[in-house]
């Protein structure tokens, strides 16, 4: 673990040469709202391109370097006055964290995170390099377009436009930027909840991604998810032991056998309706929306899943948002027995990648113990909370207004993330996390589809939409 201030870690003030008051550079009490400068707008451009260029690719089981990128991103904040702090939990795992004080100082503190590791990804398979940063047409490309460097470039070009513009957010913010998100976290949040709680001091609340991006429902319906909840993660391993023998000989009590047919039980296996205060005021606001009545009133549990699933079949593109969070789900991924077709082996594992919906764990377990019986035996391979947080909250309320505020026409939506973000780790610290990385995306654009996919990229008019909601959100 180390702990390493950029050297020299200094504000705007004390920095030899900075600008003082005249130019802009010390942070004051905000007169009335300017907005994001022009320089803010080709700042998101360029930083998104840049940290693309910087490949921080992780491969799991630690294989992964974010260093680059923590100096990177510290760099342009102590240029603004911010005094980062660089963490590394091992060497070359970095993360970054600063605080930024607010002009209200009753305003419990928000936090505001992004991950500096991206997915590998094969140039083979690319239109362009993947770590090119390339800027064309309109377009930045690449990988960590969209997951999540473009929303960690918005956050530096916002604060650096308030430096120089002397501004200040309402609340104290503190920012992190963290490693190892697209793994286990082991090295990134959960490192810096473990060993630098203090950091977080007196934050209520975070924003983070996987949000307020455009999904066009149909024609003129442009709706804006905001996360307000989390699927948990229940990544699970399955062992079965039985009689190792010559292939050739009856043998029933075969572990592959059992393992098998564990697996189909599970594959098949339709999980009930369970619906949170959050995906159940999803569902309402799309019927909303689309003219349909919702009928979500029923304590039958049977005639409740038949209405949702009846009102998902009449939402078109927009039930994608809710349909894989209105049940618990696991999906086989692996299976691993033997090592020679003629010999039956005394064991065999297999993997499942299971989700469970908030308030849903214990039914989840329950239902596991029922489809694997006697026979074969389940543990947690990794294991992560699932979140909920409220949709009537002032926060969420400012989101919209924020969004709303640049797109007259378009609709704010609650949902919940069928997976998971660094906000489980952060809400071990009682921080109730909403995802919010702000675009204005075009129609025909996939969003979800780019996470994790080929030719990952982003516009650049939806990098400046999103500074522009960022900079309102934060500074009202």
């Amino acid at each position: 673990m180390a702990e390493t201030p950029l050297t020299p870690t200094v504000t705007a003030a004390s920095r030899p040469g900075a600008p003082g008051p005249a130019d802009g550079h010390t942070l004051r009490r905000p007169s009335p709202h300017p907005g994001p400068d022009e320089a803010a707008l080709a700042e998101v451009v360029r930083f998104t391109s840049e940290l693309i260029r910087i490949d921080t690719s992780n491969r799991g089981a630690g294989d992964c370097v974010e260093r680059p990128a923590a100096e990177y991103v510290a760099e342009h904040l102590a240029d603004a006055g911010i005094e980062p702090l660089v963490l590394e939990s091992v060497p070359g795992r970095a993360n970054v964290v600063a605080r930024i004080p607010g002009t209200d100082p009753l305003a419990g503190a928000l936090l505001v995170h992004g991950h500096l590791d991206v997915v590998p990804a094969e140039p083979a398979d690319w239109s362009v390099h993947p770590f090119s940063g390339e800027v064309r047409d309109g377009v930045v490309w690449g990988r960590g377009a969209i997951d999540m460097k473009n929303m960690d470039a918005m956050v530096l070009a916002t604060v650096r436009a308030w430096a120089r513009q002397g501004r200040r957010p309402r609340r104290d913010l503190v920012l992190a930027f963290t490693a190892d998100e697209e793994d286990s976290a082991a090295y990134g949040s959960d490192f810096l909840v473990r060993e630098h709680a203090a950091l977080f001091e007196g934050c209520t609340e975070g924003i983070s991604e996987s949000g307020a991006f455009t999904f066009h429902a149909g024609p003129g319906m442009r709706l804006y998810p905001v996360a307000a909840g989390e699927r948990g993660t229940a990544w699970l391993e399955l062992t079965a032991t039985g009689k190792a023998g010559h292939g050739s000989k009856v043998d029933r009590d075969n572990a592959v056998a059992k393992l098998a047919a564990a697996i189909a039980r599970i594959g098949e296996h339709r999980w009930p309706v369970r619906l949170t205060p959050t995906v159940r005021a999803a569902l309402t606001e799309l019927a909303a929306l689309h003219g349909l009545p919702a009928r979500l009133d029923t304590d039958s549990p049977e005639e409740l899943a038949r209405r949702v699933d009846e009102l998902l079949a009449a939402l078109g593109p927009a039930a994608d948002l809710v349909a894989p969070t209105v049940r618990n789900s696991a999906n086989p991924t692996m299976f691993s027995a033997g090592y020679k077709i003629n010999v039956i082996p005394g064991s065999a594992t297999a993997h499942v990648d299971g989700r469970v919906v908030p308030g849903g764990e214990a039914e989840f377990e329950a239902t596991l113990d029922r489809l694997t019986g006697d026979e074969v035996g389940w543990k947690y391979h990794h294991r992560e909370v699932p979140l909920r947080a409220p949709v009537d909250s002032p926060t969420f309320a400012a989101m919209r207004e924020a969004l709303e505020h640049f797109d007259p026409e378009g609709h704010v939506v609650p949902y919940c993330m069928s997976g998971g973000t660094d906000a489980k780790q952060f809400s071990r610290l009682g921080i109730t996390g909403y995802g919010f990385s702000p675009l204005k995306l075009p129609p025909g654009f996939d969003y979800q589809a780019l996470f994790h996919g080929v030719d990952e990229r982003v516009p650049v008019e939806a990098l400046h939409f999103g500074v522009r909601v960022l900079d309102r959100f934060l500074t009202r």
